[in-house]
Parts: structure tokens; C-alpha cells; sequence
């Protein structure tokens, strides 16, 4: 049996590893102290401080707060993505589908309080992402009104598509920040807007079922 060869790492990609390792821990703590502090809390001094160094080494990641706070934005619309995929993957009916995304975001939002202000609520004054980060966001778009071209067919609405996306957007986005300004310790299901999600797929299939539903 022949050995097992190593191989060994060139300087330069050790160099990089360690400096993608450096910006996951720096976005770590960052999230860190916005879940502490608030989203619009954080700062280039205090995350140097968590991080064990003069703020003036930061500058050699990011370019400054701002380019910290676009680096949080594509890391949540990442996480995001991911997220309502998975949890989506199971819908049998267009009520599925639109029970599971509500269910995907309010579960977001609890699980990670920090990126969703950050990428859906836009709390910090001054912070525009950057061109990139937009197209991000915008993808995300697009697979919510790809999911709505889906079950468009079997619904009973004269609403196109894209505004029966917009309308589920509201709903959502609207039921979930109401929970998480009031009782964002409580699971899914559970408190006086965190337990609507199924009244108000119950009131859209009311409105808009018909008999070839899937």
C-alpha cells in the first residue's frame, strides 16, 4: 500500500485561509455586538476591542463600518436564501408554499434578530448597500416571485403574480416584525402575532381557491 502524500499548502493560500478566517470571526463578533447593542450599536472601535486589536488593524479587512455593515447584509440575504429554500422544500400545495415562506421568516427573524433588521428593516442611518449586496437582495426577489409564478395557475385572483407575491410579502414581513417588537422570546406559534400565520393562510385560501387547486 502506497503512503498517503500530503500536501502541503503554498504560503500564499495559507495567507488567504487565514484571512478568510479573520473575516468570519470579525462578522461573528460584529453580529455579536448588534445583538447586544442594537444593529445601529455597532462600531469599528468596539468590534476591535472584542477582537483583541487596535481599530486601525481592521482597516486591513474592511474598509470601514459601512463596508462591515454591506459584508452583514450579503451574509443575511445568504443565510436567507438558504434558510426558506430548506424550509420550503415540502410544500404539496400553493397553501404550503405560502404557510412555509411566512413560517421561513418569522423563524429567520428569531434565529437571527441581528442580519434580519439589517436586511429587512434597514436600521442604521447612512448605510446604502453597495451595488453587489443589492444584486443579492434582488435575487432573493426573484425567487419569491418565481414561487408565485408557480402557483399562480391554481389560484382564483385576478392579481398578477408579482402582486400576489407583494401581497404575501406584507403579510409576512408585517406579522413578523409586529412579533419581534413584542414578544421575540416566543417561538413560532406562539403569542399574539407569532400564532396568526395559519389565520391568514386560512383567510388567502378563503379568497382565492378554486377547484383544481394543487
Amino acid at each position: 500500500m502506497s503512503p498517503v502524500m500530503k500536501t502541503e499548502q503554498s504560503p500564499s493560500r495559507r495567507r488567504q485561509l487565514n484571512h478568510e478566517r479573520m473575516l468570519l470571526e470579525i462578522l461573528q463578533t460584529a453580529r455579536g455586538i448588534m445583538r447586544e447593542k442594537g444593529v445601529a450599536a455597532l462600531s469599528m472601535q468596539e468590534l476591535a476591542r472584542r477582537m483583541g486589536m487596535r481599530a486601525p488593524s481592521l482597516y486591513n479587512y474592511f474598509s470601514g463600518l459601512m463596508d462591515v455593515y454591506d459584508a452583514l447584509f450579503r451574509l443575511g440575504f445568504q443565510l436567507w436564501d438558504e434558510h426558506s429554500a430548506a424550509y420550503t422544500q415540502s410544500a404539496k400545495t400553493w397553501q404550503d408554499e405560502i404557510r412555509l415562506i411566512m413560517e421561513a421568516y418569522m423563524t429567520f427573524a428569531i434565529q437571527n434578530p441581528d442580519l434580519y433588521q439589517l436586511c429587512f428593516e434597514r436600521p442604521v442611518p447612512g448605510f446604502a448597500p453597495s451595488e453587489e449586496s443589492m444584486q443579492h437582495s434582488l435575487r432573493s426577489l426573484q425567487a419569491g416571485y418565481a414561487r408565485a409564478a408557480k402557483i399562480f395557475p391554481h389560484l382564483n385572483s385576478d392579481l398578477p403574480a408579482e402582486k400576489i407575491a407583494d401581497l404575501v410579502i406584507a403579510f409576512m414581513h408585517g406579522l413578523t416584525a409586529l412579533h419581534m417588537a413584542n414578544e421575540p422570546q416566543l417561538p413560532l406559534g406562539q403569542g399574539r402575532f407569532g400564532g396568526l400565520i395559519p389565520t391568514t393562510v386560512d383567510l388567502l385560501r378563503r379568497a382565492w381557491a378554486k377547484e383544481d387547486s394543487y
